[in-house]
């Protein structure tokens, strides 16, 4: 199902309508703001392994999520008063930061050593999904296994099919990555330099 959503003023019925079918253990293509995404509510194994099936995925990689804001992170990573601090000047934004996991975290989520990529997209799409859902969804690129990315909804909708229960068309986006910074130990490391202006941490 192609679903057209206001990127400016999302309709709150069409957000219900997408996080019921994330609850329901659906998988959704949806806008950030640099790629669109693919994701499933990350509380449902069943969801993720499909989406694991669908990029083609080494389970040993596991997929950031996206949070609905700092609050939200808190319950789901170890944040420091310095972190906190970091991300509140930079969130929402494009931006994966790498943070220490908590025990709500499934643990096809977490790498080896525990830790998990977060994100909060500025995009009031997303945003509103994750906060109708309850919970945070994977973050992954819509892009075929061979790497092609997709930046066009309907380009999704049609690759993908029926292997994708809702594309979200939430106008265009930037189609750069973001930057990924690992905040573990307070000791900021630059693991991506993408959209995300990386510069206080050099």
């Amino acid at each position: 199902m192609l679903l057209k959503i206001n990127p400016f003023n999302p309709q709150k019925r069409l957000i219900v309508k997408v996080s019921e079918a994330l609850r329901s253990g659906k998988i959704i293509a949806y806008p950030t703001d640099t790629f669109y995404g693919i994701g499933c509510d990350i509380l449902n194994k069943k969801a993720i392994e499909k989406v694991y099936l669908l990029k083609n995925r080494d389970k040993k990689k596991p997929f950031s999520f996206i949070c609905s804001d700092l609050k939200n992170i808190s319950h789901y990573a170890i944040v420091s008063n310095y972190a906190y601090k970091t991300m509140k000047r930079m969130l929402p934004g494009p931006y994966t930061f790498i943070l220490a996991g908590t025990k709500l975290v499934p643990k096809i989520m977490l790498t080896k050593r525990k830790t998990a990529g977060i994100r909060v997209p500025d995009n009031k799409i997303c945003h509103n999904i994750v906060e109708s859902l309850g919970n945070p969804i994977i973050s992954t690129s819509a892009a075929a296994p061979d790497g092609t990315v997709f930046y066009d909804p309907s380009l999704i909708h049609d690759y993908f099919g029926k292997r994708i229960d809702i594309v979200i068309d939430g106008g265009p986006v930037t189609g750069k990555p973001s930057s990924v910074i690992n905040m573990i130990d307070d000791t900021p490391i630059i693991i991506r330099e993408g959209i995300g202006d990386v510069s206080i941490f050099r």
